[in-house]
Parts: structure tokens; C-alpha cells; sequence
């Protein structure tokens, strides 16, 4: 077991005089905003609550603790610059506009040079990289010949070319207090009350306004010209935001329509991108509608046994009376990504979901047209789903995209819809 080098009471400033960089939110320039910095190596460094990699935070802890990795290992950034060079935009200096990532995180190497220079431990948390994605669904397509292969975007095999990127979770507390109609000192002490007192410093150190939570972030792929999403040119935008659904996304399980929806958006930005557009799918680590797969299945199990069948009526029941609430995923801070991104308008929107299209609305990003799953798409035994949902005040309307200034009613906005 590697030798423990620091014990560090971090539910106090530290009294050694040497202050952390500061960080001003929402400011003009990199150099004023100031890095973010999880890393433990050097407390008196430290400015944010919590550490890097979210969810894998405690793997990082149980390979210092096997002794696999060196606890004051400091990552080299040589050759990991952006694969597309993305903001900044006017968007990352609006304080309101960003509140759960850091629009910075993945031009550390470049905006927080001198502080690199300086010995501070700055790591990155968004990477953008290229790619390509394979689904056999969109093979079938262009069998079926609702995509035409044109060796850039789509290729013969099937394959699409990607810009993809991934995005840890930075917190910026006073604007997450504000964007979920609460105060500060609530949300701190909630957040500390309920992980089990976990992080002590939510109370105690009110001159940390970042919090770094241990949970999943976020993936998304662009497809066709990325300046699309930003450039002001008006260029067609289609785009997915889709909450992770493992058993179906990955293994294809039918009682649900997250996979066939997951695939549609993926055909609908195949197709804009063809037309001089982007593609963007927005891809959330927030299962079950974040109660998580445990919570899922006993729902599962609840409806199926039911002794009056599984219908739409008892398909939200099920899931409040075992969670205790509907749905956790808080849409509200899923538009901070398309401020990143500097997009202010989507055309082609797929999704029926209230829940995120009021929180791009509130958010004054534009949305041209909503586009529901093809009936063809549903599988069988996901359709109590769709009942349940059309009943919950989802606009359903046979395939036809639904203008913005159509007055949607409100609904419950649950599952990947």
C-alpha cells in the first residue's frame, strides 16, 4: 500500500497562507475565470470541493489504496488538444447561462499554461476526440434506403463519422441554487446531509463555490460540420438528448423505446448533416431517469405482477411508490450544454418530451420542430409506455413534426420519450 503523503482536514481553510488560484464564474477570459483544481496532491492548491473524474473518483481511490497507481501521479496533456477546436462563446461568460460543467474544462492545457508552468495540478474535464459509430439499425436503413451512403458522413458499412465529446460533472453551486429555485445554503446543506455527509466542506467552506459530485457526465457526438452548431449560419441542426437506458441502449431490451429512439435521432442527424447541417446527440449518464437500474427492475417486476396487468394507468404509480418520486434527472441543467456548444436554435428536435423542451425554452434556446419515434419503431411490449406517457399530456401526433408556436399541454415528461 502506497505511503499516505498528506492528511488534510478539508472541512477548514488551510492555514499554511498559501491561497488557491480563485475562481471568478462566469468571466470574460480563461486567465480570469481561473483553473479548476480537484487534485489532492498539493491541498493548498485546492479550490473546488470534491475531485476530478466523478463517478471514477473512487476507482482512483481504490488503485492508490491496491497500490496500482501513484497517489501523486500528474497526468501529461502532450498531444490530448481538442480534435475540434470548440468556443469559446458568449454563452461561457454569462454566469446564469453554465452552472454544472466548465466550459473551459477541455482547453486546459492551452488557457491555464502558466498555471501548468507553475507546478498547479489543472486536469481537463471535457476531451473531444473523432470517431466512428456502428449501429446494425442504421445498416437496415440504408437497405430500407432512408439514408444514402455519401463516404464522409455515412459510409457503405454503415458506419458515421463523429466529433465526440466527454464531459464531467463541475457544479457551480450559487448557479445551481438559482437555476433550481433554491437558496445556496439549502442546497449545500441538503447535498451534504443526504450523501451521507460526504463532503463537509458544503457547510463549512463557503468560499468554495465548485463542487465536483461523484456522479456520471455526459457524451455527445456530432455529426457533419461541427461550425453548424455555432457559426450563426442557420444551417439545419437536428439533435437527440437522450438519458441512458443500458438494458436497452446496450442490450436491446424491448420494454422500453430507448434503443428505437436513440437510433431514430441518430437518423434524423445523419440525415441533416447530409444536408449541409449538424447532427448532435446528447447522451446523459442518468439511468432510470437517475433512480438508477436497481430501482428500474423492481418497477419492472411491480408492474408485471400486478394482478391486473400492466397498463399505463399504474406505469408511473409503480415507480413513486418505490422511489418515492417519478423522475430525478432535473432537465433544468441539461441545456448548459448547448450554451457551450454556442447553439441558439434547433431545428429538427427529437423528442416529445415537456420536460426538455420547457428547460431549452427557459433557457432561450429555439426549438423549430418537435419530432416523435415512428410508430414502426415501438416495440411491442413497450407500448404501455407510450399509452402511459400520451396519457401523462404528451402531444402525440403520428409522425408530424409539431411547429414551436404550437401550445403543447403539460405532462409529466417521464422515460426517453
Amino acid at each position: 500500500m502506497p505511503e499516505t503523503k498528506h492528511v488534510v482536514l478539508t472541512s477548514h481553510p488551510p492555514k499554511s497562507g498559501v491561497k488557491p488560484p480563485s475562481i471568478s464564474w462566469g468571466a470574460a477570459d480563461a486567465h480570469e475565470r481561473g483553473p479548476v483544481i480537484g487534485s489532492l496532491q498539493n491541498p493548498e492548491q485546492r479550490n473546488v470541493i470534491g475531485v476530478h473524474s466523478g463517478a471514477y473518483g473512487v476507482y482512483r481511490a481504490l488503485a492508490i489504496a491496491s497500490g496500482k497507481l501513484d497517489p501523486v501521479h500528474k497526468p501529461d496533456l502532450t498531444n490530448t488538444a481538442p480534435a475540434v477546436r470548440i468556443g469559446p462563446f458568449p454563452q461561457w461568460s454569462d454566469p446564469d447561462k453554465i452552472v454544472s460543467m466548465d466550459p473551459w474544462g477541455h482547453l486546459v492545457a492551452e488557457a491555464f499554461q502558466d498555471e501548468l508552468e507553475d507546478g498547479y495540478d489543472v486536469r481537463p474535464t471535457i476531451a473531444v476526440t473523432k470517431a466512428r459509430i456502428s449501429f446494425p439499425e442504421v445498416r437496415e436503413s440504408i437497405a430500407a434506403e432512408r439514408l444514402t451512403p455519401d463516404g464522409e458522413i455515412l459510409h457503405e458499412n454503415g458506419d458515421v463519422t463523429v466529433t465526440k465529446a466527454a464531459i464531467e460533472p463541475v457544479w457551480y453551486l450559487p448557479g445551481m441554487a438559482e437555476r433550481l429555485g433554491v437558496s445556496e445554503a439549502d442546497l449545500r446543506r441538503t447535498l451534504f446531509t443526504y450523501t451521507g455527509n460526504m463532503f463537509p466542506e458544503l457547510v463549512t467552506r463557503g468560499d468554495l463555490k465548485v463542487f465536483l459530485p461523484p456522479i456520471g457526465g455526459i457524451t455527445i457526438y456530432i455529426m457533419g460540420d461541427e461550425s453548424a452548431l455555432w457559426d450563426g449560419s442557420d444551417r439545419e441542426i437536428a439533435c437527440r438528448v437522450h438519458d441512458e437506458c443500458n438494458g436497452s441502449d446496450v442490450f436491446g431490451s424491448d420494454i422500453c423505446t430507448c434503443r428505437p429512439y436513440l437510433v431514430h435521432g441518430i437518423e434524423e442527424c445523419v440525415a441533416s448533416s447530409q444536408r449541409g447541417g449538424a447532427g448532435l446527440i446528447v447522451y446523459n449518464r442518468k439511468e432510470g431517469r437517475a433512480l438508477g437500474e436497481v430501482v428500474k427492475f423492481l418497477v419492472y417486476n411491480a408492474r408485471k405482477r400486478n394482478p391486473e396487468g400492466d397498463s399505463a394507468a399504474s406505469y408511473f404509480e409503480r415507480t413513486e411508490c418505490i422511489a418515492g418520486v417519478e423522475d430525478m434527472r432535473f432537465q433544468d441543467l441539461m441545456p448548459d450544454v448547448f450554451h457551450w456548444l454556442g447553439i441558439t436554435r434547433i431545428h429538427r428536435w427529437v423528442s416529445m418530451s415537456n420536460m426538455k423542451f420547457d428547460a431549452m425554452a427557459s433557457q432561450g434556446i429555439e426549438i423549430l420542430e418537435r419530432v416523435p419515434i415512428p410508430d414502426h419503431l415501438i416495440p411491442a411490449d413497450a407500448q404501455v409506455e407510450m399509452d402511459a406517457k400520451k396519457a401523462a399530456g404528451y402531444f402525440v401526433n403520428d409522425g408530424v413534426s409539431t411547429p414551436n408556436n404550437l401550445k403543447l399541454p403539460k405532462g409529466r415528461g417521464l422515460g426517453n420519450f
